[in-house]
């Protein structure tokens, strides 16, 4: 993640939590704007063109965050990264402020790709697993692909622990290569 998508998110989040805010329902806002930036041209060309007064951008600004029910923060910031010409960089903003709220609030994220499809207890065993690894709660976004075979692999930011019966094999090949 760039310095600057921190910045902006750290900011965000100082936001959240001084006037306590819903955290979650903060992100959802931030995220619905940058989907539909994302998605239209048209809202990316008046938005970024240094041609079109400030004024014009903040009109068309108040229309879609009134129509999307988003707060005035949350209208406020997506302000401040026009006039700063950040909008572009407003999907790895969001992802920046998900990381900076998550770890204010003690959430650890995880990403678990398994084999199959996991019963519920199966998955309340890997969060207790992965709460006990971090000391935090933990908020899980679960996937499976079948090529893994068996076991699962779970991703912890940027550190990925692989127990996936195809991990284990690769391991297998390379220490027999290296033999």
């Amino acid at each position: 993640m760039a310095l600057v998508d921190n910045r902006y998110a750290r900011a965000m989040a100082e936001v959240v939590f001084a006037r306590k805010l819903d955290a979650n329902q903060t992100l959802l806002q931030v995220r619905s704007v940058a989907d539909l930036v994302n998605s239209s041209q048209e809202l990316r060309h008046v938005w970024d063109n240094p041609a079109i007064p400030a004024e014009q951008k903040r009109s068309l600004l108040d229309a879609v965050t009134s129509r999307l029910g988003t707060s005035q923060e949350v209208r406020n910031f997506i302000a401040v990264l026009i006039d700063h010409q950040r909008l572009m960089q407003l999907s790895e903003i969001a992802d920046a402020l998900e990381h900076g709220i998550n770890d204010q609030l003690g959430l650890a994220e995880a990403e678990v790709t398994s084999a199959r499809e996991l019963s519920a207890s199966e998955r309340n065993e890997i969060e207790r697993e992965i709460a006990t690894m971090t000391g935090k709660r933990v908020r899980a976004k679960y996937a499976t692909d079948r090529s893994l075979i068996g076991g699962a692999i779970v991703k912890l930011g940027s550190t990925v622990y692989d127990g996936s019966v195809r991990g284990q094999l690769h391991k297998m090949k390379e220490q027999l290569i290296n033999q």
